[in-house]
C-alpha cells in the first residue's frame, strides 16, 4: 500500500486528485489544509511514500501572505523531511507567473528554488509543474480562474464583462494535470529534469470563450449544441454544467401536440442533425412523404407500429414491423416515401434522428402517399 499526501486538499486541484487516487488501487491519501496543524504534517509526511505539495495561496490580502503560503510552507515541509532524514519524492504545482517581477511569481518561484536545493542536499526527486490557467469542475469563482467565474455568472444570469476580447489565453484542462502528475506515481526511473508543464494545452480568446458559453446557456432554448465531443469545447462544455445551480439541472420543452399525438424536438446539433421523440395514437398513420436528401432513423421504444416504404416510381409496399420488444433502428432512404402506423392499443413512442437540422424555408419533404 502506497501512502500519498496531498496538501491544499480541499482545493480545486486537491480534491480532483483525490478522486482519482480513490479509485486507483493500493493507494491511501493522507491529506492536509489549513486548518491542520504543524504536528499533524509532520505525522503525515513521516508516512508518506509521496508528497502532492498543492497548498498555495493566491490572492491575500496582505503581500506578505504570498511569501508565507508559497515558499514559507515549502520550506516548513522540507524542514520536517530532513529533520527526520528522509528524501521523500515531491511534486509541486508552481504556476507559469513564477518569472514574473510580482509577490505572487516571487514568492512561487522561492518555493521552487528551496525544492530545487532539497533535491540537490538529498538525492530525491522533486517534480515541479509550472501549471497555465487551470480550469475544471470544483474550481472556486472570483476567485483566480476567469473559466470558472465565468461558468458561474453564466449559469446564475450575471452579465459576462470582458474588457478585451482578443486576449489570448492558453488554458489547461483539470483532467489533463490530473493525468498528468498522477504518471510520476509509478515512474521506474525518473527523468533528469526539474521543471514540467503540462502538454495537452488549449489557446482561446476570451472573446472566444464567452461566445461559447453563451452558446451553451442559449441550448436550452434554440436546443442546439455545437461540438462537445472532443477538445476545449468538450472540457469547458463539463465545466459550466458542474456550476449549474441545484435547482437548474432541468429544463423543460416545446412539445406540439394534435389529435394524432405529440411532437418533441430534443437536441440540435451544429452539423449533424437532431433528435425527437413522436408519440401516436392507436391506428394512427403518420409520413406519407418523401426526402431528396435529408434522411432520417426510427426507433420504436414504446408499443408497436408497422412502417412502410415505396420507391417513388414503384408499386411495390415494402413493410418493416417494429415494437419495444425488440428495439431496432430502421433508416428512411431518400426517394422512398414512408409512412408508420401504430398497430398497438397503447400510445406508441418513437425516437426520431434526422441527419440535419429542420428548415421550415426548405424542408425537403414532399407529400405521397404510400
Amino acid at each position: 500500500m502506497k501512502k500519498i499526501l496531498i496538501t491544499g486538499s480541499k482545493g480545486f486541484i486537491g480534491k480532483n486528485l483525490i478522486e482519482r487516487l480513490n479509485r486507483t488501487e493500493n493507494i491511501e491519501v493522507l491529506t492536509f489544509d489549513i486548518e491542520n496543524s504543524t504536528e499533524e504534517l509532520e505525522k503525515n509526511i513521516k508516512s508518506a511514500d509521496f508528497i502532492f505539495h498543492l497548498a498555495g495561496i493566491n490572492r491575500p490580502e496582505n503581500p506578505e501572505d504570498f511569501y508565507k503560503g508559497n515558499s514559507d510552507l515549502v520550506g516548513n515541509l522540507i524542514s520536517i523531511l530532513e529533520k527526520n532524514s528522509l528524501n521523500t519524492p515531491v511534486l509541486i504545482t508552481s504556476s507559469i507567473h513564477a518569472d514574473k517581477d510580482n509577490d505572487y511569481g516571487k514568492s512561487k518561484l522561492a518555493g521552487e528554488n528551496l525544492l530545487k536545493e532539497y533535491s540537490e542536499r538529498n538525492k530525491a526527486n522533486v517534480y515541479i509543474y509550472r501549471l497555465q490557467n487551470v480550469f475544471g469542475k470544483w474550481c472556486r469563482p472570483n476567485y483566480n480562474s476567469v473559466v470558472a467565474t465565468w461558468c458561474y455568472n453564466t449559469a446564475n444570469d450575471i452579465e459576462l464583462q470582458v474588457n478585451n476580447r482578443d486576449t489570448l489565453i492558453e488554458f489547461v484542462y483539470i483532467d489533463d494535470v490530473i493525468n498528468s502528475i498522477v504518471s510520476h506515481l509509478n515512474e521506474v526511473e525518473k527523468e533528469n529534469k526539474l521543471y514540467y508543464m503540462v502538454e495537452k494545452t488549449y489557446h482561446r480568446t476570451l472573446g472566444e470563450v464567452k461566445d461559447l458559453l453563451e452558446f451553451f446557456k442559449n441550448n436550452r432554448k434554440n436546443l442546439t449544441i455545437p461540438h462537445v465531443g472532443v477538445g476545449f469545447e468538450r472540457a469547458l462544455y463539463a465545466t459550466y454544467l458542474s456550476y449549474l445551480p441545484k435547482d437548474r439541472f432541468s429544463y423543460e420543452l416545446l412539445e406540439h401536440s394534435d389529435t394524432r399525438g405529440s411532437f418533441v424536438e430534443i437536441l440540435r446539433t451544429v452539423d449533424s442533425g437532431q433528435f425527437s421523440i413522436s408519440t401516436s395514437k392507436p391506428g394512427v398513420t403518420r409520413g406519407n412523404h418523401y426526402h431528396n436528401t435529408k434522411n432520417e432513423k426510427f426507433l420504436v421504444i414504446k408499443g408497436e407500429a408497422v412502417i412502410r416504404f415505396r420507391h417513388i416510381f414503384s408499386d411495390e409496399i415494402i413493410e418493416y414491423p417494429v415494437s419495444d420488444k425488440k428495439l431496432e433502428v430502421v433508416d428512411i432512404p431518400t426517394g422512398y416515401t414512408h409512412n408508420i402506423t401504430n398497430t398497438g392499443n397503447e400510445d406508441m413512442v418513437l425516437v426520431l434522428w434526422a441527419n440535419e437540422q429542420f428548415d421550415k424555408e426548405h424542408p425537403d419533404t414532399y407529400y405521397l402517399e404510400v
